[in-house]
Parts: C-alpha cells; structure tokens; sequence
C-alpha cells in the first residue's frame, strides 16, 4: 500500500513537475514591469498615446530571447552571468559587467523605493514609515532559509500590478484610436525616439540577465527542465509586456486624449490625472496597488541580481539556500546593504517621473554591452547541443544586434537632449 502511494505520488509530481519549475521567469518579468517602467508607460501613453504600443510588441521577442538564454546558460554551466563573463573574457571584462549592473541595479532600486514611497503619500502615508518597513520586510525575505520560498513570495506580491487591468476597461479605449496608433511612428521628434529609448531600457535591463541566470541554479534545475522554463519565460514576456501596454493604453485613452501632454513628476500627479476618469479612490487604488506591487518584486529582484553579480565577479559564495555564516557572510551583507543604501538615499526629495525615465533611458544605453557578453557566452560556454541554432539563431541575433545598434544611435540624440 504504501508503496503504491510512493508510484502514484511520484506519478503526480512527473505529470505536474512544471509547478515546481516555474518561477524565475515569471518572477523577473514581473519585476520588469517595476515602479520605473510602469511609471515610463504611463508617461508614453499620456504624451505620445497609442504610438507607444508598437514599440511593447516588437521588444516582445527580444525580451524572450535575451532571457531563454540566460536559461540554458544558468541550467548548463551551474555558473552565473559575471562568473561566465570571468571565466571567459577575464576579471576586467567581468568588472565592467559588474558595473554595468551596479549602474542598473543602483539606478532601480532608487525608483522602487520612491515608488513605495509614493504610495504611501496617496494614502497619507509619511515615507518614514513605508519606507523603513517595506526595507525590513525585503531584508527578512533572504532569511527565510531556501530560494524557492522567496520565489512564491515575490511572485505572490507581484501579482498586485495585474489590479491595473481594471482602469483600462473603465477608461473605455476606441479600439480604432488603437489600430491608428500602431500604424503612426513619428520617429521625425525627438522627444518621442527619447521616450522609445526609455522603452527599450525599460524592457532590457542588465540585472534581468544576471537574475533570472542565478535564480535557475539555486532553484537546482536540469537539462531536462528546460523546455517547462523556457515556457515560464514565455508567459512571463507576455505578462510583463501586456502589462505595460495595459498603462500605455489606459493613460492614451483618458490623459493623452484631452491633451494632458505634462510630464508626471509624482506618483500622486498620476493618480490625480485619471482621476476626473475613473474617479478619485479608484484611481488611487489601482495606481497604488500595482505601483506597489512592481515595487516591491523589483526591489527584491535587483537586489539578489546585484548581489548575485557582484559576488559572482569576486568569486564568493552566493545561493539563498546557504544559511547565515562565516562563508555566505559577503552575500547576505552586500544584500542587506543594497536595500539600506537605496532606503537612505530615497528619503531625499527625487523626482520619480524624471529619475525614472532616466535610469530607463541608461539602461538603453547600456544594451550593446549586456546583450553583447550574452550572445559571445551563448556560443562559448555552450556545448553545441545546447546552442542556438538555424532560424532561431539567425532571429535571436539579428533582433539582439539591432537592439544593440539603436542604443549606440541613441547616444547622440540622447546627449543632445541633456
């Protein structure tokens, strides 16, 4: 009898093995849709309306790609991003990734904490106490023993921006307004080409890369998960990418249809212009619980990206499942001190709207680095079995490049606007 248990109960968890795969994908694009992007969305759709949705479809494969790779490299090296990048090209090539993440994970955990903090004030809320609280609670998450409960848990908060679904439908979009959209590019303004580089660093970010491939090896995956965490990855780029065209489009439909074209410069002037739209309380609710929800995820996520990198460069240990000692010690500090630092340096008087776009406009610029060490690992630290191959490398590296060469273009227009 018992042993017939076993069969059935193994059984069970070969059929539904996908449950205990899933997470980092969903995880890290949940996090992509964080304080900064949801805030770069909501601007686009107010000043530039339905022509900010082509740009969310077309970054759609290359938000996949970039990630399923860090998935085959996470799963078949057991070595992270910066530990590859040592490896391969050497100790100072990997500290000019650990920079480069170190300038992104800096940058976002700044705009999360102001996002916490900005929702707050919608109810009221001193930052002192949001702020001190929410950094004690992402601390205590590291502690909590193994990576797969932290997992369940930011996924669990994450979960909250899906609330935003709700103002799009009471903001009643035209669905030609939308197709007309699709077909306008004014490339010709500057201040659009700006705000599509924000996009475009608002969806590939370095610390996705560094997260997600860390997070597959202390979740202990294998080869044969591969093709449940790649679907994981794929429903999680659907997610995060609907998510962000969900703001895109309820923002067109209200503020950027009565020529509400201002820059937000708090997450209170967000709420207060879909206000006279939604109503008062439901657009602070809806507003705050989705701002709050990507916040925190994403504060949770570059956190352990950051940590995960920067350990991984000096040759540390670095897992979530090594208990608190002598030998993880460098790990969790460096984790306690990034949350620390960015609760400190929020409690100055930033503007979110603009040090948001900002950060996502850096990481646009820094693309050409990041997607450049992941295509060179992809064909170096794989076996061949494990590497792309025909049309799927062809698109994978001709999308990857042409990212990387509109964030070289976009050095000058960008240093032209500043």
């Amino acid at each position: 009898m018992i042993a017939r248990e076993k069969i059935i109960r193994r059984a069970f968890w070969q059929r539904h093995r996908f449950l205990a795969v899933w997470g980092p994908g969903l995880l890290v694009m949940l996090a992509d849709t964080d304080a900064g992007c949801l805030i770069t969305a909501a601007q686009s759709g107010a000043q530039w309306g339905y022509t900010m949705v082509l740009p969310q479809l077309v970054l759609i494969p290359v938000l996949f790609m970039a990630q399923e790779m860090t998935v085959r490299l996470g799963i078949i090296t057991q070595e992270g991003h910066g530990a590859l990048i040592r490896q391969y090209f050497g100790r100072g090539w990997a500290w000019l990734a650990a920079i480069t993440l170190g300038i992104s994970a800096v940058g976002a955990l700044l705009t999360e904490f102001i996002g916490i903090a900005g929702v707050g004030e919608l109810f009221g809320v001193s930052k002192w106490i949001t702020i001190p609280i929410a950094t004690i609670f992402l601390v205590s998450l590291a502690f909590l023993g193994e990576y797969r409960r932290v997992e369940k848990i930011g996924v669990l908060v994450g979960l909250a921006e899906f609330v935003f679904i709700i103002a799009m439908f009471m903001a009643r979009p035209q669905l030609s307004d939308l197709l007309q959209g699709l077909v306008t590019i004014p490339w010709h303004n500057r201040s659009y080409v700006y705000l599509v580089a924000a996009n475009v660093g608002a969806v590939i970010m370095p610390w996705m890369l560094f997260y997600q491939q860390g997070a597959v090896i202390d979740k202990h995956l294998t080869p044969a998960d591969i093709p449940q965490e790649r679907r994981d990855t794929a429903v999680g780029t659907l997610v995060t990418q609907g998510i962000m065209i969900v703001f895109i489009v309820t923002f067109a439909a209200t503020v950027g249809q009565h020529g509400g074209s201002e820059a937000f410069a708090t997450v209170g002037q967000m709420a207060n212009a879909l206000a006279p739209f939604l109503g008062r309380l439901p657009a602070n609710l809806l507003i705050g619980m989705s701002l709050f929800g990507g916040s925190m995820v994403a504060a949770l996520v570059v956190a352990l990206a950051g940590t995960w990198g920067l350990t991984e460069v000096l040759g540390w240990p670095h897992s979530l499942n090594e208990p608190f000692n002598r030998k993880s010690a460098g790990f969790y500090l460096i984790y306690i001190g990034a949350h620390v630092i960015g609760a400190v340096l929020v409690l100055a008087n930033i503007q979110l709207v603009d040090l948001a776009v900002t950060v996502e406009v850096i990481n646009a610029l820094l693309v050409p680095i990041v997607l450049g060490f992941l295509l060179l690992l992809e064909a170096k630290a794989l076996p061949d079995r494990y590497r792309m191959h025909g049309w799927y490398r062809f698109a994978a590296t001709s999308l990857c490049l042409l990212v990387m060469m509109f964030g070289l273009y976009m050095v000058g227009p960008i240093l032209h606007l500043w």
